[in-house]
């Protein structure tokens, strides 16, 4: 996501930096690229009109061109305008104080309704609450089907009338979550190819009956301006209250994610980032533009950790790495915990610094399985005490796991690397995942504990 447009931006920051006094040629230059590369990422070219010229403005104050670093000046005046124009500060939903807090998601058929009503209630029921799901898209063959499937998987309860009124059946819904104790009813409605009065009406019909506190628009990044004007469509009908953004993870230039919130004024709530039931989180205007520019996003880092970390096992690592016990096993612990935080690439995206540092590093998760697989075909002896592994065992080892004698090699020679590596937080309070090595490049800099070429 965005990958673009970082690359773009970092460029030109970079060469501002390396001047030791800007002008204002310099600022416009710069201002001038900056345009191009937003455009160039599908943003809206009013909203870039409007962007530029109040980056400008204010990059060409006496206070930016005589400085004693202008160009740190000019990054911090886009990072703030960047924060801004996607709403300032993140958007949470309006919990209602009488249960139940009624969700209403709308959108055009095809935008990830109906599986983001389960990824929210699968992020509501970790906070605490009681969801139920409402399957009122009637139209759309196994609508209600693939719900009811979700629901099982995440272990939240679904309410179906099958065929009936939609205007019914989400009624019936709240008596229902009345009844049941549930304080959050998300309704997925039906969706459309594309906007008309029929589907319109149908909302307009379910948001007058239920009077929902939430109306959330589902709206795929992947297809650029066209999020935008759907946004708008649906806002200046209905009234909506913010935007699930999905597939935010996936190949797109995000310019939807950086207009939507100028053109239409709701701001993005939720941001899909995979196909997991997990794979959704608040959307941070401030985190999402420091990522753009190369700064990392160090808070949702830690709160991936403290999600995917088990606290009784962090204390038990820690009293390892003390005592110099870290084993093949922990290793493989370690890197299943990482696994939970989501895609490597993403999580490396978080790392202030790493993205540059680590764009020419080919980072394949099979590599992963195949560390498992590895491990897994040891003996809890050699697991415990790795240089047991010579050339004999070895090749046991690469025949049970399906894979090499170098990659056994490989990996056992990465372990070693690695505990060398803890000796280091040996002494430190914590266990640090992102230590600096004294030699190596790349991961072992960084000290990733995870392979890749």
């Amino acid at each position: 996501m965005f990958q673009g447009l970082s690359e773009k931006l970092q460029e030109t920051f970079k060469r501002l930096k390396s001047k030791g006094k800007l002008t204002e040629a310099d600022v416009n230059e710069a201002m001038r690229e900056v345009r191009m590369a937003l455009l160039e990422a599908d943003v809206n070219f009013k909203v870039v009109k409007d962007f530029v010229a109040k980056v400008k403005e204010r990059s060409i104050g006496q206070e930016v061109l005589e400085s004693l670093s202008p160009g740190q000046q000019v990054i911090k005046i886009v990072n703030e305008e960047m924060v801004a124009l996607m709403g300032g500060v993140s958007s949470k939903i309006n919990i209602s104080s009488k249960p139940p807090t009624v969700i209403m998601l709308v959108g055009l058929q095809g935008a990830g309704k109906t599986t983001h009503g389960a990824k929210l209630a699968n992020m509501l029921k970790k906070q605490g609450k009681h969801p139920l799901l409402v399957a009122c898209d009637i139209y759309r063959p196994a609508a209600i089907k693939q719900l009811e499937v979700l629901g099982d998987q995440i272990k939240v309860p679904v309410f179906s009338l099958g065929q009936e009124n939609p205007v019914k059946i989400a009624l019936a819904s709240l008596e229902h979550a009345l009844s049941q104790g549930l304080d959050v009813v998300i309704i997925d409605t039906a969706g459309r190819l594309h906007i008309n009065e029929e589907l319109m009406g149908e909302l307009k019909d379910i948001k007058a009956a239920v009077k929902p506190h939430e109306i959330l628009l589902v709206v795929d990044a992947m297809t650029g301006q066209d999020a935008v004007n759907v946004a708008e469509s649906f806002h200046g009908d209905l009234g909506i209250d913010g935007i699930i953004m999905t597939k935010l993870d996936g190949d797109t230039r995000g310019g939807a994610a950086l207009s939507v919130k100028a053109v239409t004024g709701c701001p993005i709530k939720f941001a899909g980032i995979g196909e997991k039931l997990d794979a959704i989180e608040p959307f941070f205007p401030d985190r999402m533009a420091s990522r753009i520019l190369g700064m990392g996003d160090v808070l949702t880092l830690i709160e991936k950790a403290q999600e995917a970390f088990d606290e009784k096992q962090a204390r038990e690592m820690e009293q390892k790495l003390r005592k110099q016990e870290f084993t093949l096993d922990d290793f493989l612990d370690q890197m299943q915990q990482i696994k939970k935080m989501g895609p490597l690439g993403s999580l490396l995206e978080m790392i202030p610094g790493a993205g540059k540092q680590l764009k020419d590093a080919q980072i394949d998760e099979k590599d992963m399985s195949h560390v498992e697989a590895i491990i897994h075909s040891m003996t809890q002896e050699e697991r415990r005490k790795p240089a047991l592994i010579k050339d004999s065992r070895k090749r046991r080892i690469a025949k049970g796991s399906g894979t090499s004698v170098q990659e056994v090699g490989r990996l056992l020679k990465q372990f070693e690397q690695m505990q060398k590596m803890m000796k280091q937080f040996a002494g430190a309070p914590g266990m640090g995942m992102m230590g600096k090595g004294k030699k190596g490049k790349k991961g072992k800099k960084l000290g990733l504990p995870f392979p890749f070429k």
